[in-house]
């Protein structure tokens, strides 16, 4: 794909520009540089070696562009980390469950620090593979699905490009308020080892991330996926989901730069993108 497509045509602006006449000089139209950022950044896409796919929504107008392979299920790695975050706020608002101190601080360093320790603590202690309905029927993770040959676990999923937009989208659109408050507000600051992905969007775009990045088994050998979703602008005006299934021996460093100078281009912001690269053991 080499120019992405939008559903439907898109009008909405991902960064600045200034405008002009048309037929006179000067700087382009927000909507004629829109479309330079957006083709560029499906022909850097379509420079990367193995499965990409890349969609930015804009909430305000609805419209969603989308270059590569969105609908490929991935490894979600820690990206279902927010499903889990989100599921749990929801089930303590209903009164199904209690959230104590300890939980608290285990969902913030899952978001913050992506902890594992965090995730399988609250995985086991909330219902277990009960929570994986949720995320399907409740926030449009219809691709969600456990590996075929593992048990089901949370670090053993895979889901689609797709399956993120929505549940990114679930959380900024129909969650509580004060819930979704909360979660812009982790999101935003994360610490050093998910300064990548959506956080390439730039400062200036108060963009929110939670990355995912391990290296798994597959046919054709071991590979890294390195997955981020988010949001960035106003009002979290835009919610970016991209996954990256490397061909194996590629490393992180690879992916890292690959997810962030695509959202790097998207936004404008400068590329390549200034990023902090997750030590690779923390994604075996």
């Amino acid at each position: 794909m080499s120019t992405g497509t939008v559903e439907p045509r898109s009008t909405s602006g991902l960064g600045p520009a200034g405008g002009r006449q048309p037929g006179t000089p000067g700087p382009v139209s927000d909507d004629e540089a829109q479309r330079r950022r957006l083709a560029a950044t499906a022909a850097l896409l379509k420079s990367k070696p193995g499965v990409l796919g890349i969609l930015v929504r804009d909430r305000r107008t609805g419209e969603l562009w989308r270059a590569g392979t969105t609908d490929h299920p991935v490894w979600t790695a820690s990206t279902i980390k927010l499903a889990m975050a989100v599921g749990l706020l929801e089930r303590s608002r209903a009164g199904e469950i209690t959230l104590d101190a300890t939980a608290r601080r285990q969902i913030a360093d899952m978001l913050r620090v992506s902890s594992d320790d965090a995730a399988t603590a609250l995985w086991n202690r909330y219902g277990r593979d009960k929570q994986l309905e949720r995320f399907q029927r409740r926030y449009g993770m219809t691709g969600l699905r456990t590996v075929a040959g593992y048990t089901r676990f949370w670090g053993h999923l895979k889901c689609t490009a797709d399956d993120l937009q929505r549940l990114m989208s679930y959380v900024l659109d129909d969650l509580n308020p004060t819930d979704r408050a909360y979660l812009v507000g982790a999101m935003r600051s994360v610490g050093s080892i998910q300064h990548w992905g959506v956080w390439a969007a730039g400062a200036d775009k108060r963009p929110g991330t939670k990355d995912g990045w391990s290296i798994e088994p597959d046919p054709g050998g071991e590979h890294w996926v390195t997955n981020t979703v988010g949001f960035a602008g106003d009002d979290q005006r835009y919610v970016v989901a991209v996954m990256y299934q490397l061909p194996p021996g590629k490393g992180i460093d690879v992916g890292v730069h690959a997810v962030s100078d695509l959202v790097a281009t998207v936004f404008g912001a400068r590329t390549p993108a200034r990023v902090t690269v997750p030590d690779p053991s923390t994604g075996r």
